[in-house]
């Protein structure tokens, strides 16, 4: 089964998801079992918004990508396709993309802080090697040691988040 190039982007890039807002809370979710018919509504209220935060999320880091490398998307997502990692794509821009997507992390992780679903602690781990996280994400070949059970595994989604963050 292929992953989609927006969820191939997504891996390539960076795996902040658990930096999303609700995720921390969604995998809490996620993991418990609804005892009754309103703690199973409220339990798909909550997978729906982290799914729609997760989207907004991804589609941001994607405009972000290519407004600071200067190539469309659809170029990005083919040589990606090929083999190329970001960082050779961005070539001159990296430095100015790892940066950027350093930010944008970072913000995402206060955000969390601020509405409670993570704790200081926990953002001071998440943000603690993220700019050599992230720089081995722009560097490596998309889907380079993400196989079955990786970040880009549906089914590790959420296990991985309620522990931390892993470089």
């Amino acid at each position: 089964m292929h992953m989609s190039s927006n969820k191939k982007i997504a891996a390539v890039v960076l795996t902040t998801l658990a930096l999303s807002l609700g995720t921390v809370s969604v995998a809490d979710a996620a993991q418990a079992k609804p005892k009754s018919e309103a703690a199973k509504a409220k339990h798909d209220a909550a997978k729906a918004e982290h799914k729609a935060a997760h989207e907004a999320n991804h589609q941001a880091r994607e405009a972000l990508v290519v407004s600071i490398i200067g190539i469309d998307e659809a170029t990005i997502k083919s040589r990606l396709k090929a083999g190329e990692t970001l960082g050779a794509i961005a070539g001159a821009k990296k430095s100015a993309l790892i940066t950027a997507l350093v930010a944008e992390a970072t913000k995402n992780i206060d955000a969390a802080v601020a509405a409670g679903k993570i704790t200081a602690a926990d953002a001071a781990t998440h943000k603690a090697g993220l700019t050599e996280h992230i720089t081995a994400k722009v560097d490596s070949v998309r889907g380079q040691g993400h196989g079955k059970g990786g970040p880009g595994d549906r089914k590790d989604h959420g296990k991985k988040h309620v522990k931390g963050i892993k470089g």
